[in-house]
């Protein structure tokens, strides 16, 4: 085929828009109303609106795909992954068309597609399956029994699931209805399908999982495995190849399940085969077990491209036109560690809630892979996924790979948008990262040292050399004729603003807020304009400020390096934007450490999906009240303390926009 129309949008066309224009093949995009400037469509040869902002009004409507492909005379269609990558009906409309179906026989979909019918199979093909219930009997009375037959800690997930959506963890029995009834909505939200399967809770879980290929010729090959444990709410984090811990033995037997899975369902294109894995004791052949196929491709793809050079997009291409897979198994590398990054939009310090906006200062590293789909331009909207990049790199060694990526995070520049680099930052230097002491409950169990993001010395020095230069500037122009100086701003005489003063020849105290905390230090100028000299009560730094950026300097010896936004005043830092002013007046420090007044507003816009809570009711600290269902995602707004219901502001199935007053609790103790 000489053109391939792309039904996704973002970071995954861009991706396979890649490879497409490296062997001359046409490029075709789709875009709905949100994403008319989106870089997918830019970078496209061709580019076909097919409907307003919600995806199943534009992305996930398969005859507004099919109508685009008809249009632009495109050839094949990659489904890319979410959407309908996995959906048989769209692979069997697309082939019925006429086109090349870059994907996976819709049969295997079928049989895989939902976890329970997989795990059947997995059992006949043998194939080692977690521990569970994943029959037909939906009915919640039955669901709780079996919950309490397999025995607490349990896993609910959606039949139809990916992506921790419809999933939730459950230890006591009095929370599993509740639990239940979140999973089942999200399942029916997500993919149409409110049907769950239980399974035992592994208490130290690893997420292993290993890349298959197929082809039309009845090969199927693996491509060695990859760790993707370091989660949060069942999402992925950081994928890495290839596993830590893992020895060879283990390894032949988890990649020969993985290749006997795929051969189960006749397996064609690129597809992977997750494995969970108990590492109470590190990792043993007979203690991982099937959880489920993904018959796509996945996110974290460039890992295992990394470690074997093979180009999986190519590959894909190649397979679907017929051609056998290009390389036997034996000729398949491994060679060095790889490790990805997953950027978010999302603010880790307020409970990784999703962030949007336009990308007004973006700037990511030049020296690593990176794969996405947004540029400093690119507006992040609320109707999808809040992932704006990846970071990928390659080294000799885990440890490289490791220093070498958390070097990236903390070259990324991320503004106005909030986003997780300085976290993910945090994760890859933390001890029991480093040591390869990894399972899917890690960023829970360290999460206060993940997400607090204390400003070091250097940051304030930064802000306040910067605060003191312009208090500096401003006295100058204030003070000025247009013509000269009328006063020295330095000399005793001199008022400063901001808040700026000085006392003879003693140095000026500076105050400000930096992401909302007061700092103070004394700044001085030093023999010229830029440099200052800033004493924050233990020893003196020097800072030489710059329109665009800052530099620090350490006994007299230029340091680091740290870029500056103008307008609205941010300094980067360790991959964190800290944003500070001048303090203009005596008190306070300008923080949102204010207790609540009890009532509950909406993080960012989206849809209300259930209200456990009624008027009148009295609740406890921390139980839900309204779930709003945003970014493809719930959130549950929860009581801020113990108290009555007094309104409840909006009803199932409203669009609430941001701040929105959606419940007020009243009667706060004293």
């Amino acid at each position: 085929f000489t053109s391939v129309l792309v039904a996704n949008r973002g970071e995954i066309a861009c991706r396979v828009f890649r490879t497409a224009r490296r062997m001359g093949i046409r490029t075709i995009a789709i875009y709905s109303e949100a994403d008319a400037k989106a870089l997918h469509v830019r970078e496209a040869d061709e580019a076909v609106l097919i409907g307003p902002a919600p995806a199943r009004e534009s992305y996930l409507d398969a005859a507004k795909v099919l109508a685009a492909a008809k249009q632009t005379g495109a050839e094949a269609i990659h489904p890319g992954y979410g959407f309908l990558s996995e959906n048989a009906d769209f692979a069997e409309a697309v082939m019925a068309a006429g086109l090349i179906w870059i994907g996976p026989p819709p049969a295997a979909i079928r049989a895989m597609g939902l976890k329970d019918a997989a795990k059947k199979l997995m059992i006949e093909a043998g194939v080692p399956v977690t521990p569970g219930y994943q029959g037909e009997n939906q009915d919640a009375d039955f669901l709780a029994a079996e919950a309490g037959r397999i025995g607490f800690p349990v896993l609910i997930k959606a039949v139809a699931g990916g992506g921790g959506k419809g999933m939730r963890k459950v230890d006591r029995a009095e929370d599993f209805a509740d639990a239940l009834a979140s999973a089942q909505r999200e399942g029916q939200s997500s993919f149409g399908d409110p049907r769950v399967l239980i399974e035992s809770y592994i208490t130290r879980p690893r997420h292993i999982e290993v890349q298959v290929f197929g082809d039309s010729h009845g090969t199927v090959v693996h491509l060695h495995e990859r760790d993707c444990s370091l989660q949060r709410r069942h999402q992925k984090v950081i994928e890495e190849a290839p596993a830590p811990g893992m020895d060879q033995a283990t390894r032949d037997a988890v990649t020969a399940a993985a290749v006997r899975a795929a051969q189960a369902v006749n397996y064609e294109g690129a597809g992977t085969i997750e494995f969970i894995a108990d590492a109470s004791d590190g990792l043993k052949a007979d203690r991982i077990w099937f959880m489920e196929m993904n018959t796509r491709l996945q996110v974290e793809h460039p890992v295992t491209e990394a470690i074997t050079g093979v180009d999986l997009v190519e590959w894909q291409f190649r397979v679907a036109a017929g051609e056998p897979i290009p390389l036997k198994q034996a000729d398949i590398p491994l060679n060095g560690w790889a490790m990805e990054a997953r950027l978010y939009a999302e603010d880790p310090a307020n409970g990784f809630l999703p962030s949007i906006g336009k990308l007004e200062h973006f700037v990511l590293p030049d020296d690593i892979r990176v794969d996405t789909g947004v540029t400093w331009d690119s507006e992040v909207s609320q109707f999808y996924d809040p992932m704006i990049a990846k970071l990928i790199v390659h080294a000799d060694s885990r440890e490289e790979a490791a220093t070498k990526l958390a070097e990236a995070c903390g070259e990324v520049e991320v503004w106005p948008v909030r986003a997780n680099a300085g976290f993910l930052k945090r994760c890859l230097e933390h001890p029991r990262f480093v040591a390869g002491d990894v399972d899917t409950a890690f960023t829970g169990a360290e999460e206060p040292a993940l997400t607090t993001s204390t400003p070091l010395p250097e940051i304030k020095v930064a802000a306040l050399a910067v605060l003191a230069a312009d208090a500096h500037h401003a006295e100058e122009w204030a003070r000025s004729d247009h013509r000269r100086l009328l006063q020295d701003p330095w000399s005793p005489t001199a008022g400063g603003l901001y808040g700026f003063r000085t006392s003879g020849g003693i140095p000026a105290t500076q105050r400000g807020l930096l992401n909302g905390a007061m700092i103070e230090g004394r700044a001085k100028p030093g023999e010229h304009g830029s440099y200052w000299t800033v004493d924050l009560g233990d020893n003196c730094r020097e800072a030489y400020v710059l329109t665009g950026g800052v530099t620090l300097f350490e006994n007299g010896i230029p340091g680091r390096d740290l870029s500056r936004v103008v307008d609205e005043p941010v300094l980067f830092f360790n991959g964190e934007a800290w944003a500070f002013e001048p303090l203009t007046h005596g008190g306070g420090t300008g923080g949102s450490g204010t207790a609540s007044d009890g009532s509950l507003r909406a993080p960012m816009p989206g849809k209300i999906v259930a209200t456990p809570a009624k008027a009148g009711d009295t609740v406890s600290k921390g139980q839900p009240v309204i779930v709003l269902e945003a970014m493809k995602m719930e959130h549950a707004l929860v009581a801020p303390f113990d108290g009555v219901v007094g309104a409840i502001n909006a009803a199932v199935g409203d669009q609430v926009g941001a701040d929105a007053v959606l419940a007020q609790i009243e009667g706060k103790p004293a």
